[in-house]
C-alpha cells in the first residue's frame, strides 16, 4: 500500500487543526481525517461515528504502529508543507 495523495484542510480551529483526505495506490480515498492537538503531541484521529449507544467506533483503522507512523509522517509533513506551522508528534507506545 502506498499513500499516493494528502490533501490538507486548514482550520485554524484551536485543538483542531485541519481536515485531511488520503488517497492510497491512486484508487481509495479516505476522507475526514483529522489532525488534533493533544495533551501530549499532535494525532491523526480516524474518521469514525457514534453509535446508538453513543461509542465512537471508526470506520476506518490503523491496525499497527508501523502503518499509523507512516501515515502521520506523510500528513504532517504536507500539512508543514502547505502551513508552515511545525508540528510535535505524541509518542506512540
Amino acid at each position: 500500500m502506498e499513500i499516493t495523495e494528502v490533501r490538507i484542510f486548514p482550520t485554524g480551529e484551536g485543538r483542531f487543526r485541519a481536515y485531511v483526505t488520503v488517497t492510497l495506490d491512486h484508487c481509495f480515498v479516505i476522507t475526514d481525517l483529522k489532525i488534533i492537538r493533544g495533551p501530549r503531541g499532535h494525532f491523526v484521529d480516524m474518521p469514525y461515528r457514534i453509535g446508538r449507544d453513543g461509542q465512537r467506533r471508526e470506520i476506518v483503522s490503523m491496525i499497527s504502529t508501523d502503518a499509523r507512523n507512516m501515515l502521520e509522517e506523510k500528513v504532517f509533513a504536507e500539512y508543514e508543507k502547505i502551513t508552515g506551522e511545525s508540528l510535535t508528534r505524541r509518542k506512540l507506545p
